[in-house]
């Protein structure tokens, strides 16, 4: 692309009010948004890509992109721009030139997801767009020792909705821990690649497993199966952020937000 130069970012976002990452024509998405502010600084259309099309009403707190421009701006100049044009809901963190080669879908070594679960008795109001409520008790021991069992390269069809696109089910979970943070169980999980719902598929069979309703036994014989009826309903969206995107040594962005965590 001679004559352009690409830019790479992080933005975080409250995915709420939109129907995901992608650029639809009937619905408002995320891509789009970022799209107009950039091409507002720019004074020149631009096309973003992300590192991973988040669903609808899942946020990120550090998702990335690069878009190609033949536009001259300093970082600084992109960064406060865009964000003029932005809604209240998408943030651009930071801005920077793309080292050579960088591809933000393509370069990424993995992804990590995070899953807030708000448990206590009473319905929230700050947190209903933001966390899963479930308000029975959950065993946070029992639910790690479970994802203990998905860990390494594996099937995971047996999490993988009925949309998903993707040529193979085969994923490599890097890690999964599940931790009490007050009201909250904080799910993290780190894999070479997701499949689509893959981490809310995950987080429904764990709560299953935390509510009592079922035991490890039972999750053994739902991975083995590979059958997606098999497993537990798929936790709701809006307790779903990307938290963060690695990459190799070379391409050292700032580190993400940790901002939900204690909501």
């Amino acid at each position: 692309m001679t004559g352009f130069r690409r830019l790479v970012l992080g933005l975080e976002y409250d995915g709420s009010a939109y129907n995901g990452w992608q650029r639809q024509g009937h619905a408002p998405s995320i891509q789009a948004a970022v799209d107009a502010a950039f091409a507002s600084v720019a004074d020149a259309p631009v096309s973003s890509l992300a590192a991973g099309r988040t669903d609808a009403g899942v946020h990120a707190l550090d998702q990335v992109v690069h878009l190609d421009t033949v536009t001259e701006r300093d970082p600084r100049a992109w960064l406060m721009g865009a964000n003029s044009h932005l809604p209240a809901d998408i943030s651009v963190r930071w801005v920077r030139p793309a080292p050579e080669g960088f591809h933000a879908r393509h370069s990424a070594l993995s992804r990590s997801y995070r899953y807030l679960v708000l448990c206590r008795p009473v319905r929230p109001a700050l947190a209903r767009l933001r966390a899963w409520w479930v308000r029975r008790p959950l065993d946070v021991q029992a639910m790690a020792r479970a994802g203990e069992l998905l860990l390494g390269e594996h099937d995971f069809s047996a999490f993988r909705a009925a949309g998903c696109q993707s040529t193979s089910p085969v994923r490599r979970l890097l890690a999964l821990t599940v931790e009490r943070r007050g009201e909250l169980l904080v799910v993290d999980c780190r894999a070479n690649g997701f499949l689509y719902h893959m981490v809310r598929n995950i987080v429904g069979s764990l709560v299953a497993i935390g509510l009592g309703e079922r035991d490890l036994d039972w999750l053994a014989a739902v991975f083995a199966s590979r059958d997606r009826r098999l497993a537990a309903p798929t936790a709701p969206a809006q307790g779903l952020y990307l938290a963060r995107v690695e990459y190799p040594h070379g391409f050292d962005f700032p580190a993400p937000s940790d901002a939900p965590g204690d909501l």
